[in-house]
C-alpha cells in the first residue's frame, strides 16, 4: 500500500526555521573559513575546525527542523537515536576535509572542486543518513535520477560558498553567500524528499525508536548552543567583521622617520666615494706645463 507522504504539515513554518538554520551555520562557517585565511599557520586549524562543526551543525539541524514537518498518513514515524546522531558526525567530518583542503590549497582551481565535491557529498550523506534513520511501518523507496539532482544541487551549493570563503571580501560578502549557501542547501534537502516514496506494510505494528518531540530537545539544546556560542566568537572578532589582513607592526625606532619605512633601501649599495682633490689650474708643476 502506498503511503502519502507530507512535508509540510506545518505550512511554511518548519521550511522558514530549517532555511534561517542553514543559513546561519553557512554564515558562521564561511566567516571562520575566511578568518583562517587571515592569520597565522599556527591558528589556521582551529578556525577551519570551527567552520566545519559550525556549516555541518546548521545543516544538520536544519534537516531535523525540516523533518518535524515530515509525515506519513496511517504510520507514527520515530527515529534511531545512534543513527542520527551519526549523521551529525558524518556532516563535521566530511565537510571538514572539504574546508580544510581550500583553507591550506586555497578556494580555486583543483582544490576547490575537490573540497566542494566532498563537502556536497557530507551534506548528502548527511541527508540521506538522516532519512535512513526513521522507523515506520514500511519501506522506504526513492527516485534515482531526482536523487543525482539532489546530489548535484548539494556540491553545486557547496563549491559556491566555499569560493565565496576564499574572496576575502568583507562581511556583507559572505553574509550574501550564506543566504544563497542556505537557499541551496534547503532546495537540496527538499529535493531529495521529492525522490521520496514510502510502501506501507499494514501490519499495524508499533515502530521502534525515538519520536521527533523526543529527539527535538537535544537538537535544540546541543548544535544550538554551539552555533550560539560560535556566533559570538565571530562577533567579537574586529578582523572578522572587517575581512581585512593584519598588518605586522613597524618597529620605531629614535631617531628613524615614521615614514621611512616605506623606503626599501640596499644597505650593500650605499657607498662612499672618495672626493677627488681638484687642483687650481694656475697651480701645475714647471714639469706639466
Amino acid at each position: 500500500m502506498q503511503g502519502t507522504v507530507d512535508g509540510f504539515s506545518y505550512g511554511l513554518v518548519t521550511p522558514l526555521v530549517a532555511y534561517l538554520m542553514a543559513c546561519l551555520g553557512g554564515a558562521l562557517g564561511l566567516r571562520c573559513t575566511t578568518r583562517s585565511m587571515l592569520v597565522a599557520q599556527s591558528w589556521r586549524p582551529g578556525w577551519l575546525a570551527l567552520g566545519s562543526a559550525a556549516i555541518g551543525s546548521g545543516i544538520w539541524t536544519m534537516h531535523f527542523i525540516a523533518m518535524i514537518g515530515f509525515t506519513v498518513r496511517g504510520t507514527p514515524i520515530h527515529y534511531d537515536k545512534s543513527m542520527t546522531f551519526a549523521s551529525l558526525a558524518i556532516a563535521i567530518v566530511m565537510v571538514g576535509v572539504g574546508i580544510f583542503i581550500v583553507g591550506y590549497r586555497g578556494a580555486r582551481g583543483t582544490a576547490l572542486f575537490t573540497g566542494g565535491t566532498l563537502t556536497g557529498l557530507g551534506i548528502a550523506s548527511m541527508h540521506y543518513l538522516g532519512m535512513a534513520s526513521m522507523r515506520l511501518d514500511g519501506n522506504l523507496e526513492y527516485n534515482t535520477f531526482t536523487v543525482g539532482v539532489s546530489v548535484l544541487i548539494a556540491m553545486g551549493a557547496a563549491t559556491a560558498a566555499l569560493w565565496a570563503a576564499g574572496q576575502v571580501r568583507g562581511f556583507l560578502w559572505s553574509v550574501g553567500a550564506s543566504l544563497v549557501m542556505g537557499l541551496a542547501v534547503t532546495g537540496m534537502h527538499y529535493t531529495g524528499m521529492a525522490a521520496l516514496s514510502v510502501h506501507l506494510h499494514g501490519t499495524g505494528r508499533p515502530a521502534s525508536g525515538e519520536s521527533p518531540a523526543s529527539l527535538l530537545a537535544p537538537m535544540l539544546i546541543g548544535p544550538l548552543a554551539f552555533l550560539l556560542l560560535a556566533g559570538v566568537v565571530v562577533m567579537f572578532d574586529p578582523l572578522i567583521v572587517m575581512g581585512t589582513r593584519t598588518v605586522a607592526p613597524v618597529e620605531r625606532r629614535p631617531g628613524v622617520p615614521a615614514h621611512a619605512h616605506t623606503h626599501h633601501h640596499n644597505p650593500h649599495r650605499l657607498r662612499f666615494r672618495p672626493r677627488r682633490a681638484v687642483a687650481h689650474r694656475g697651480s701645475r708643476a714647471p714639469q706639466n706645463r
